[in-house]
């Protein structure tokens, strides 16, 4: 990180799951957020420490208009409220599907419908989840009537009620049909080979998201409309379409439309053609944007009374009618979202769509382990090592479960690095106190190594870094105590603890430090890495909390520190975001400390080198703000302005909170419902 007196300058560029999931992260429940300095006494204590948390998967809400506040439903979250139940007949899905009360219904089998065609009718309050992939629903689908609300259907495969005749009059066997519906979610299904349609949203349902799935082999494929009003409010985004024939979709009297991010394919040399792609008819208004088009025949038309904003969308190999024309709306007035590059949708289509093992599944992407192996390292002899780095070089290479690196209370003085090729490796302090035990030194960016190879850089001068997956630090204090006042004529950043991984816990954890005290990294920036601290202190000064990753600071204390030579100036949080990821998102928790009033900021945006493509995104929401922190708290870095990122703040309080402004952007309730803990973690759900 560049210190705030040696500013490089860059041109200015222009760019954009559950609500309150409670995670019970604190091993054996007695590390709780408060022990030892009682900030939030024994009510936080309980709550940090109750029961584990149902998966992400489980209590994930939707995004696009379903999303939305309408109707009297906030949002879309299915049966998130309800029991959780396994099916894997036709007797028992129907009987959960069709019950009063809310479920969340994971399909773990193959289940026939009988007779062919039959279409389950759903109740509101459901998620009905594939169990990865092996949930599917043959001959037939589900069928949502009028008022039925906050359904998802998420994860399954429904295919094959085809019966032998391409364009089919007499059968209406849809996988999904909707008729009145609102506050809907299909996501990542595999929908294919029906009589009739795979998914149609008729008479005056809104409020639906389709997103991530993929339907193929079918003729008349998804349809939106049937009425001559204009009520339905959808977004369809991230689905491939591959040999489908029409309704691609085709969207009639619809009063807002958003399409983004779909891959509509008709391949070469086979027998099913398109006749049309995406079509906008009556008085539809649709918005149609950075969407990739293949081989396929009038690939975007509109009728005379129709609208059709089109943007950054590509055509390969197409023919035919290609129109636009009229005024539609702006999605953003209505819900946030982030566009993927229109050249890399086919990939990430192709890798990205339909079921996944990771949803519906007990286990998700954390490994589980029967039995954790545990090392002990004490500085006295007492353990089985003396330094924390010998306990780490002792375990193997690829380990395939957990092993736990037992602390003993004690000062360490050395340097700790747990390398990639040893995942699932916890590191805690065994002592009552997470200040029992601590591991400390003193390196800093413009150092030079020992062998005289060049500096350490800003990851190297780490005391402890964590580079492999699914590891965790608990219950201990990792301090940087490299003397700035000493050492002006070299860069003086000093990381405490670094990370360079994914799905890492940091639980009841003091991390200390000055300038670029915590980092927080990916293994490379294609790469995902995600982060979830809770319960734990974080001191510094100057972007203390940093870099690439997604990374949720929830519950835990933020302590301003004034600077060597007694100035109180800073940033809490510096984040470099790659487009289209999540970035920081600190969440009830307090930022305080003894420095003077309005002299920190929350945070700047990071360009490295003045990388242009990266979208850095800091939240900061729930949280106790002291009056430390500035009126305008996000400013400029390296010639960018903050304003062309991501930077946001939700319901503060506290003497350094205030109203939303230009300056001092607020989300919305509605936008807030997406910028919560589990759509930071997506499919993980940390664990002890």
């Amino acid at each position: 990180m560049t210190d705030i007196r040696r500013k490089p300058r860059h041109r200015r560029r222009r760019t954009a799951v559950a609500v309150g999931v409670p995670l019970a992260l604190t091993a054996a429940g007695t590390f709780a957020y408060g022990t030892d300095l009682g900030l939030f006494g024994a009510d936080a204590q309980a709550s940090a420490s109750a029961a584990t948390a149902a998966p992400a998967w489980a209590t994930a809400t939707a995004d696009g208009f379903a999303s939305v506040d309408a109707l009297g439903q906030k949002g879309t979250y299915g049966g998130r409220d309800g029991k959780t139940v396994t099916v894997k007949t036709l007797a028992d899905l129907e009987k959960y599907a069709t019950a009063a009360e809310p479920y969340v219904i994971v399909v773990a089998a193959t289940i026939n419908m009988n007779p062919v065609g039959k279409e389950i009718k759903v109740a509101s309050d459901k998620t009905i989840v594939g169990s990865g992939t092996s949930g599917q629903i043959v001959g037939g689908g589900f069928f949502l009537g009028t008022g039925v609300h906050n359904v998802i259907i998420r994860n399954l495969t429904i295919r094959d009620a085809y019966q032998g005749i391409w364009n089919d009059k007499d059968h209406d066997f849809d996988a999904i049909q909707m008729d009145g519906a609102h506050h809907v979610w299909i996501d990542h299904n595999d929908l294919r080979h029906m009589a009739d349609g795979l998914i149609d949203v008729r008479k005056d349902s809104t409020n639906i998201t389709v997103s991530w799935n993929k339907l193929s082999d079918n003729n008349k494929t998804f349809g939106i409309g049937w009425t001559t009003n204009v009520v339905t409010d959808i977004t369809i985004h991230h689905n491939w379409f591959r040999e489908t024939e029409q309704r691609n979709p085709s969207t009639d009297n619809a009063a807002h439309a958003h399409l983004y991010n779909n891959f509509l394919e008709d391949a070469a040399g086979t027998t099913i053609k398109s006749s049309y792609g995406n079509y906008s008819r009556g008085r539809t208004k649709m918005v149609l944007e950075n969407s990739y088009f293949q081989g396929m025949n009038n690939p975007v038309t509109r009728d005379s009374t129709a609208a059709i904003v089109q943007k950054g969308n590509t055509f390969v190999a197409t023919s035919g009618r290609n129109e636009s024309g009229g005024t539609a709306f702006d999605p953003k007035t209505f819900y946030t979202y982030s566009l993927d590059k229109t050249t890399d949708v086919p990939a990430l289509l192709k890798a990205g769509v339909g079921p996944r093992s990771n949803i519906g599944t007990a286990a998700t992407a954390t490994t589980k382990a029967a039995a954790a192996t545990t090392l002990t390292v004490a500085a006295d002899g007492s353990g089985q090592y003396r330094t924390v780095q010998a306990a780490v070089n002792a375990v193997p290479a690829n380990n395939p479960s957990r092993v736990v690196i037992s602390v003993k209370p004690g000062t360490y003085r050395e340097v700790v690095k747990v390398p990639s090729n040893k995942p699932h490796v916890t590191i805690q302090g065994s002592g009552a106190s997470r200040k029992d035990t601590v591991i400390v030194y003193g390196n800093a960016a413009g150092m030079t190594k020992p062998d005289g190879s060049g500096t350490y850089g800003t990851p190297g001068s780490a005391t402890l870094s964590v580079q492999s997956d699914d590891s965790q630090v608990r219950n201990l204090t990792v301090t940087n105590d490299f003397d700035e006042s000493k050492h002006q004529d070299i860069a003086n950043q000093a990381v405490a603890l670094l990370t360079q991984a994914d799905r890492i816990v940091l639980d009841g954890v003091i991390v200390n430090g000055d300038q670029d005290t915590l980092e927080l990294e990916t293994a490379a920036k294609d790469k995902l890495g995600r982060v979830y601290i809770s319960n734990s202190y974080i001191t510094g000064n100057v972007d203390f909390i940093f870099g690439r990753a997604t990374v949720v600071v929830d519950k835990s204390v933020i302590t301003l520190k004034k600077r060597w030579n007694g100035t109180s100036a800073g940033y809490v949080t510096a984040p470099s975001t790659p487009a289209n990821r999540k970035g920081i998102l600190i969440n009830r928790s307090a930022i305080t400390g003894d420095v003077t009033a309005g002299s920190f900021f929350l945070g700047r945006n990071w360009h490295p080198g003045g990388d242009t493509t990266v979208d850095p995104q800091a939240t900061v929401r729930d949280t106790t703000l002291s009056a430390a922190i500035k009126s305008t708290p996000w400013t400029d870095m390296g010639g960018f302005s903050w304003k062309d990122d991501r930077f946001a703040e939700y319901r503060n309080t506290g003497a350094g909170a205030g109203t939303a402004s230009t300056n001092r952007p607020h989300l919305t309730d509605t936008q807030a419902t997406g910028q919560e803990v589990a759509d930071w973690l997506g499919d993980w759900t940390p664990s002890a």
